[in-house]
């Protein structure tokens, strides 16, 4: 099956690291502009700029123009289809995690060591 193309499915706009940083950033932010975005994550406005671009077009992303600045913000909604998919996987990292803890717990009362209190 031939792979969408970057600028029509979120998955692969996700796929770039870049562009992850770009869009933790936004969910952190009400908005932010091209300019905000350059400082806050060091990259070349250019390469920002393009980002954007993707993101945008992808719906990731929605910009407010306001005289010369364009104002980024976060639009989740795209992102249901990947929290999905994602949620998949959901149980193999709980099962992980609650094995570490089995083993954490074993190792400490093997060396004495008191539980820690429940809160």
């Amino acid at each position: 099956m031939a792979r969408a193309a970057t600028v029509s499915d979120p998955f692969n706009a996700l796929g770039e690291p870049r562009r992850r940083e770009i869009l933790d950033r936004l969910a952190r932010v009400d908005r932010s502009s091209v300019n905000d975005l350059v400082d806050a994550l060091g990259l070349p406005q250019p390469a920002v700029s393009k980002h954007l671009g993707v993101l945008r077009k992808v719906g990731l992303v929605t910009v407010e123009k306001e005289g010369n600045q364009r104002f980024y913000a976060l639009n989740a909604e795209p992102l249901k289809p990947v929290h999905a998919w994602v949620q998949t996987f959901e149980r193999f990292w709980d099962d992980h995690l609650d094995a570490i803890k089995r083993i954490a717990e074993r190792n400490a009362r093997a060396l004495g060591v008191p539980p820690p209190p429940v809160n």
